[in-house]
């Protein structure tokens, strides 16, 4: 994991397509942007998490009910 340090206005780049600018800091929250190209995704992390936890009790209410036929 690369660690920086940033200043409000501040970005950085990824790969040459995308940028993340630090657009402000309030008390222990940070607002950034960010600049992608529409074929890369963007997902916070929790959303992330919370979309693999649905998916995965999906998949075992599934194997659940094709055991049961």
């Amino acid at each position: 994991m690369l660690i920086l340090s940033r200043k409000a206005g501040d970005s950085v780049l990824i790969d040459g397509g995308v940028r993340i600018v630090v657009l402000g800091i309030e008390g222990s929250s940070v607002r950034l942007g960010i600049d992608a190209p529409t074929d890369v995704r963007v997902l916070r992390g929790e959303i992330l998490k919370q979309v693999e936890r649905e998916n995965e009790r999906a998949r075992v209410s599934l194997d659940s009910r094709a055991a049961e036929v």
